[in-house]
């Protein structure tokens, strides 16, 4: 059965120098993610993302990968986040979702997915997942 948590959280970005002549031709943007979940979820994470915007005002996208290390709900391990993120003419969505078989120690079997809100420049999450029973 499913459950759902929500909470804070604190994230700063930095950007990276391009890797290669790829990125660099293809105008790519590379980045570091590093958050502090609070709530439910009470973890640190890092990641690297990519991200590309257009000469058209409000179109964009990016992809990300995130290890979450810390707590759920008292379960200690870490899991994985993968990120889908699309900007048209200003229209947001974001696929957010626990990378399969991704979870070590108490978090084994975790699936889940993730919505992001940033409202008066705070950013909150909200977490619906499964989680095999402890045994």
């Amino acid at each position: 059965m499913a459950k759902t948590i929500q909470g804070k959280f604190d994230v700063k970005l930095a950007p990276q120098d391009a890797g290669n002549d790829i990125e660099k031709e293809a105008l790519v943007g590379r980045m570091t993610i590093d958050k502090r979940f609070h709530g439910g979820l009470d973890a640190t994470s890092k990641g690297q993302m990519l991200a590309v915007r257009t000469t058209v005002t409000g179109s964009a996208g990016y992809v990300a990968l995130e290890r979450v290390t810390g707590s759920l709900e008292r379960r200690k391990g870490s899991f994985y986040l993968q990120h889908s993120g699309k900007m048209n003419r200003g229209e947001a969505s974001l696929d957010l979702t626990v990378v399969a078989d991704s979870g070590s120690e108490e978090l084994t079997g975790l699936r889940g997915k993730m919505t992001i809100e940033i409202t008066g420049g705070q950013h909150f999450y909200t977490f619906e997942y499964e989680l095999p029973d402890a045994g």
